[in-house]
C-alpha cells in the first residue's frame, strides 16, 4: 500500500478461480442505502478488467444490482456476489443492502466474509454517520472483524474528505481515534490538495497522494499514474502523514519503533507497511480511503488501486478467520474446523435464491474440505422450527457448480476451503443449513437472524392464486429466514411477518413476478377474546313444528365468569330428567360451538363456567341438533344480559435505544396504552426499557420504532396475557364488527 506497483490480473469473461485459501480474500461492503456500495462494487470490477464498461445503478446494469426488482425500487434489496481477480488474488465482493428492511442480507454478507468495507457518503452523511451503520461497525468489533472505511462522493458540492475522515475518527474511534486514519488525501483540479470547503472544494478530484510513499497518484487521464509530488505539496501532508505513522507505530508489535521514530530516525517505509497490514487484518487499525467511479469511457475509478492494494495486501486471508463452531447433528461437540482444504467438509448455506431456468440456487461459504459438483453431501438444518422452518438431516446430490457474475452462472469444477460458490438444485437446502460429508454429518452454530415483527395479513387475490399460494408462500420462506409465515387459527389469516414495509412490498412482488401468485395485503386482526362481566342466566327453546317430524328442545343455564385461563367449564346440574341424559352433551356441544364463533362481537368466549339447570324435551321431537340449538340460544341470551367483556392479548416489549431516545420512546409507548416495567442501562449508551402493551397497538411499531430513534432502536416481544379492553375502545370495535 503506497508504494506498491499492482497489475491488472482480471480479464473480462474469465472466471475468477482460487486454488489455495491464502488467495481468496472475501470482502463484504456495508453502508446506508444511497452510500455508493453497488457503484464501488462495478468500479472494481472495471478496474481488475472483469468488465470493460461500468453498469449503472439508474439503469439496472450492475453486476449485484440485476434484479428486476432492484432497478425497479433504484436500491439493493439482496445480497449479492461479484468475483473479481487482482494480482493472482481472487476477491469475492459482497454487496450488502444498506436499507435497515434488509438487514438478514447484511447478516449473511458478513457471516460469508473475513473482513468489511464501511462506505460512508461525503454528500449524505454529512450531518451525521447513519445510526444503522454505526450498529454493524460495532457488530463487527464484538467479534474482531477487520474494517476499513471509504469515503464516496466527494464530487458533490461542499463534500469534504477532511472533515468526512473527522467524523469517522469520532464515531468509529471510540477511545482511540488514531486507530482511523486516512492513508490518502484527494487532490482537487491541478494537484491541488483539497480544501475542505469554499471554492477549491467545489473542484473535481483528480488525484490522491499517498502519505506514506508521498506520491501522487493522477487518475485525470482514466488511467493512475504515478508521480513525485511537487516541492508546495509535500508541507501540506506533513501534518496527516505523521499522524498515520504515530498511529501505525502504536500498533506495532515492534515495542522499539516509537523510541526510534521519537528519536529522530527515519522509519523505512516498508516496515511501516507491514505494521500497517498487520494491525488491519487483527482489526485493530481501520484506514480511510477515497473512491469514485470511473469516468465514461476510463478504465480505473479514482481509488480503486489504492483500495485493491488494501484488500489484498492488508485484509485477512480465510487462514486467519476462525471457523463457526460445529457440532454433530445430535448435538456433540466436534473439533475446531481449520480452513484446509483436505479436512472435512463443512460449508454454509449463506443465500438461497431461485432461478425461473436452474431452480434453486444455494449460495455456500467453504469452511472446510473443497466442495465438488455431482458428490453427495449431507444437508443439516436446526434451531428455526419457530420460523416455520422444520429441522431436517437428509442427503442430497449437488448439482452444478458456479460462481455468479451480474445475471449469468459461471461454472466452477470445484469450490475450495475459504471460497463462495453457488449449488445448483439443493432441494432441501435452506439459509443456515450446513453441507457436509455424508460419512461425517457436521452441524454449524448458526448466525444470529433479526425477528420478523411487523404483521401482514394476505389473501389470494382470486381461486387461480389460492390454488397456488401455499406453496408459493413455502418457497419465498425458505430462501428468507427472515420471514415467518403464519396460520392464525385464531384469526383464521394467514400472516406474513417481515422486517418492515419495504422488505413486505419485495416478499408480495416475488410472489407475484417468481412465483405467479397475486396476493391482496388486507388489515391484520389481532386475537381477541370475549369473556362474561358478570353472573347471567339464559334460557333457549327451540320449538318447531311445520308438519311430519318437528324439533324440540328447552334448555335454562347459568354463566359465571371464571379466572383467566380457566377456558371454558361445562357443569351439569340437571335433576330429575328434566334433560334426557343423553342430550346433555349435546349442549355442552352448543354452547361450545357458540362459545367459538363468539356472543358479542365475534370473538371467541372464554373464561366462564357454563352450568345447565334444567331443560324440558319432547319424546319424539327432540334430538341431538335440537339441543345444540337450544345451548347455543341459551347461551347468546345469558350474554344479551350482561356486559361482555372484550379481552386484547398484552405483549411484553423489550426496547432496547440509544440513551438519547429514551425520553422519546417511553413517551411512544406510553401514548399506545403502553405501561413501562422497568428500565436498566445496557452499556455502550443504550437503554434497555422492558414495557406491556396491547397487542393491537403495536402491529406497525417495527417501522415507528425505527423512526423514532433514526434507525438505532431494536425491540423483541412475547406474549403475556389477555386482560379487559377498555370500555371506550372495546365500543369502537364491536361497531366495526357490526358494520
Amino acid at each position: 500500500m503506497g508504494d506498491k506497483t499492482s497489475t491488472q490480473s482480471g480479464a473480462a469473461g474469465r472466471v475468477a478461480t482460487a486454488d489455495r485459501p491464502s488467495s481468496v480474500r472475501n470482502v463484504v461492503l456495508v453502508g446506508h442505502s444511497g452510500s455508493g456500495k453497488t457503484t464501488l462494487v462495478e468500479a472494481l470490477a472495471l478496474a481488475t478488467g472483469a468488465i470493460n464498461r461500468a453498469g449503472r445503478v439508474e439503469d439496472g446494469g450492475c453486476l449485484s444490482d440485476y434484479d428486476e426488482i432492484e432497478h425497479r425500487q433504484q436500491r439493493s434489496v439482496q445480497l449479492s456476489l461479484v468475483p473479481v481477480e487482482w494480482d493472482g488474488v481472487k476477491i469475492n465482493l459482497l454487496d450488502t443492502p444498506g436499507y435497515a428492511d434488509f438487514v438478514g442480507e447484511l447478516r449473511a454478507g458478513l457471516r460469508a466474509a473475513d473482513a468489511a468495507l464501511f462506505i460512508v457518503s461525503a454528500s449524505q452523511d454529512a450531518l451525521g454517520i447513519a445510526g444503522a451503520t454505526r450498529m454493524v461497525w460495532d457488530e463487527c468489533a464484538a467479534v474482531g472483524m477487520p474494517r476499513a472505511l471509504v469515503i464516496t462522493h466527494l464530487e458533490a458540492a461542499r463534500a469534504s474528505f477532511e472533515e468526512m475522515t473527522e467524523l469517522c475518527r469520532e464515531t468509529f474511534g471510540g477511545d482511540d481515534p488514531d486507530a482511523v486514519l486516512p492513508l490518502y488525501l484527494p487532490l482537487r483540479g491541478e494537484r491541488g490538495p483539497q480544501a475542505g470547503s469554499g471554492a477549491a472544494g467545489h473542484a473535481p478530484v483528480t488525484g490522491l497522494t499517498g502519505l506514506l510513499s508521498q506520491q501522487v497518484y493522477d487518475y485525470a487521464s482514466g488511467v493512475r499514474t504515478e508521480a513525485a509530488p511537487t516541492p508546495d505539496q509535500l508541507p501540506l501532508i506533513e501534518e496527516a502523514r505523521n499522524r498515520l505513522i504515530e498511529g501505525i507505530i502504536s500498533e506495532s508489535e515492534d515495542e522499539t519503533l516509537m523510541d526510534r521514530y521519537l528519536g529522530g530516525e527515519e522509519i523505512d517505509v516498508k516496515t511501516l507497511i507491514g505494521d500497517l497490514e498487520k494491525a488491519v487484518a487483527r482489526g485493530s487499525f481501520h484506514p480511510v480511503l477515497a473512491a469514485a467511479p470511473a469516468a465514461e469511457g476510463s478504465k480505473q475509478g479514482l481509488g480503486t488501486t489504492e483500495l485493491l492494494e488494501l484488500i489484498t495486501g492488508g485484509f485477512p486471508t480465510p487462514l486467519e478467520r476462525e471457523a463457526p463452531a460445529v457440532t454433530t447433528p445430535e448435538g456433540k461437540p466436534c473439533p475446531r474446523l481449520t480452513c484446509d482444504p483436505e479436512g472435512p467438509l463443512a460449508a454454509e448455506v449463506v443465500k438461497t435464491s431461485s432461478d425461473p431456468y436452474v431452480g434453486r440456487i444455494s449460495l455456500v461459504r467453504v469452511f472446510s474440505g473443497t466442495l465438488r459438483p455431482d458428490e453427495t453431501v449431507h444437508v443439516s438444518g436446526h434451531g428455526l422450527e419457530d420460523r416455520g422452518h422444520e429441522d431436517h438431516d437428509v442427503d442430497e446430490r449437488v448439482g452444478a457448480l458456479s460462481t455468479p457474475f451480474g445475471k449469468a452462472q459461471r461454472l466452477l469444477g470445484q469450490a475450495i476451503a475459504g471460497d463462495l460458490a453457488c449449488v445448483a438444485k439443493l432441494s432441501r437446502a435452506e439459509t443456515g443449513d450446513t453441507l457436509s460429508a455424508k460419512n461425517q454429518p457436521l452441524l454449524m452454530e448458526t448466525w444470529q437472524m433479526p425477528d420478523p415483527l411487523l404483521p401482514v395479513a394476505i389473501r389470494a387475490h382470486s381461486k387461480a392464486d389460492e390454488d397456488k399460494l401455499s406453496q408459493g408462500l413455502g418457497r419465498l420462506v425458505a430462501e428468507d429466514p427472515t420471514m415467518r409465515l403464519e396460520q392464525n387459527q385464531d384469526t383464521h389469516q394467514v400472516v406474513l411477518w417481515c422486517l418492515g414495509e419495504a422488505h413486505m412490498d419485495v416478499a408480495l412482488e416475488r410472489l407475484r413476478s417468481r412465483y405467479g401468485v397475486q396476493v391482496d395485503a388486507v388489515p391484520y386482526k389481532v386475537s381477541l377474546r370475549e369473556t362474561f362481566g358478570a353472573r347471567s342466566a339464559g334460557r333457549g327453546r327451540h320449538v318447531k313444528q311445520s308438519g311430519g317430524h318437528g324439533q324440540y328442545a328447552i334448555c335454562e343455564i347459568e354463566v359465571e365468569p371464571l379466572p383467566e385461563g380457566s377456558g371454558i367449564e361445562f357443569v351439569d346440574k340437571v335433576v330429575g330428567g328434566a334433560v334426557p341424559r343423553q342430550f346433555i352433551p349435546s349442549v355442552e356441544k352448543g354452547v361450545r360451538a357458540q362459545a367459538a364463533r363468539g356472543v358479542a362481537a365475534g370473538y371467541p368466549l372464554v373464561d366462564v363456567r357454563v352450568t345447565l339447570l334444567d331443560g324440558k324435551a319432547h319424546s319424539v321431537d327432540s334430538s341431538d341438533a335440537a339441543f345444540q340449538t337450544a345451548g347455543a340460544l341459551a347461551l347468546r341470551e345469558a350474554a344479551a344480559d350482561t356486559r361482555i367483556h372484550l379481552l386484547e392479548p398484552v405483549v411484553e416489549v423489550s426496547v432496547l435505544v440509544s440513551d438519547e431516545y429514551v425520553g422519546a420512546v417511553m413517551s411512544d409507548l406510553s401514548g399506545r396504552r403502553g405501561r413501562v416495567v422497568g428500565t436498566e442501562q445496557s452499556g455502550g449508551g443504550q437503554t434497555l426499557i422492558r414495557a406491556e402493551v396491547p397487542e393491537i397497538e403495536i402491529g406497525r411499531y417495527a417501522v415507528d420504532l425505527r423512526s423514532l430513534s433514526h434507525g438505532t432502536g431494536r425491540f423483541s416481544r412475547s406474549y403475556a396475557r389477555h386482560e379487559p379492553m377498555p370500555p371506550q375502545v372495546a365500543d369502537r370495535i364491536r361497531e366495526q364488527a357490526e358494520a
